[in-house]
């Protein structure tokens, strides 16, 4: 399988594609792990990711397994030296994500998704995150926030959440990944130059189902570069 079609896969798909190649049920990893009865069968069911402690366990458990590869789909799924040299996340725990109340401690994410809504809650001072992440590498994000359709797949599916970190027109990098709001419409695209000056071409990666765009720059309100994003853990 080519690594960008594990960046397709969502948390529960890359874990069970894992227990398939490890010849592992449910009940295995369950006991092996510590994990709840029943818990990887409801993620399934859900489709949804595990807390960051339950993740903890599965990687102590099966430590050649890649956090890297099972959070986001990057890199390869198992650890290449497991007797030479410690691993990061072995020597540093703090690579995997968690989360905190405490608003100095991480970057703030707000249940909301982008693409429905999400200038209001940023800019309102009534609207508080659920959460804060603490994953390291995202540092200079300015805050976290949901991911909705198909467009930018598979390198950002949809469910995922976004680090996304402020910034204006002039620095834009052409070739990367923003969130841009506009005047009516609210999208994630690769930017690059346009013909026009006065304009920008919004292109997507997911080709097959959606067409390249092109809007004036004086509908653009708020830019977000796209620093990374992860399956939604917790």
């Amino acid at each position: 399988m080519e690594e960008n079609q594990y960046k397709g896969m969502n948390f529960i798909e890359r874990l069970q594609y894992f227990m398939e190649k490890k010849g592992i049920n449910d009940n295995q990893m369950t006991v092996n792990a510590g994990l709840s009865v029943g818990l990887i069968g409801k993620a399934k069911v859900s489709g949804k990711g595990m807390s960051s402690m339950n993740i903890e366990k599965i990687l102590l458990a099966y430590p050649e397994l890649s956090a890297d590869w099972l959070l986001t789909g990057a890199g390869s799924m198992l650890k290449d030296d497991l007797n030479g040299i410690q691993t990061a996340d072995e020597a540093n725990p703090s690579t995997l994500p968690t989360t905190s109340m405490n608003p100095s401690i991480g970057t703030p994410y707000y249940d909301v998704d982008f693409i429905g809504g999400f200038d209001e809650v940023f800019n309102s001072q009534v609207n508080i995150p659920t959460t804060n992440i603490v994953i390291r590498g995202f540092e200079k994000a300015s805050l976290w926030c949901n991911v909705t359709g198909h467009s930018m797949e598979p390198k950002i599916n949809h469910g995922d959440i976004i680090a996304l970190r402020q910034c204006t027109l002039n620095d834009i990098q052409y070739g990367e990944i923003y969130a841009v709001v506009l005047d009516t419409i609210r999208t994630i695209k690769i930017l690059r130059r346009s013909p026009d000056p006065d304009k920008l071409r919004f292109i997507p990666i997911n080709t097959e189902d959606y067409d390249e765009q092109e809007f004036d720059k004086s509908r653009i309100m708020n830019v977000f570069e796209v620093i990374g994003s992860i399956s939604k853990f917790f």
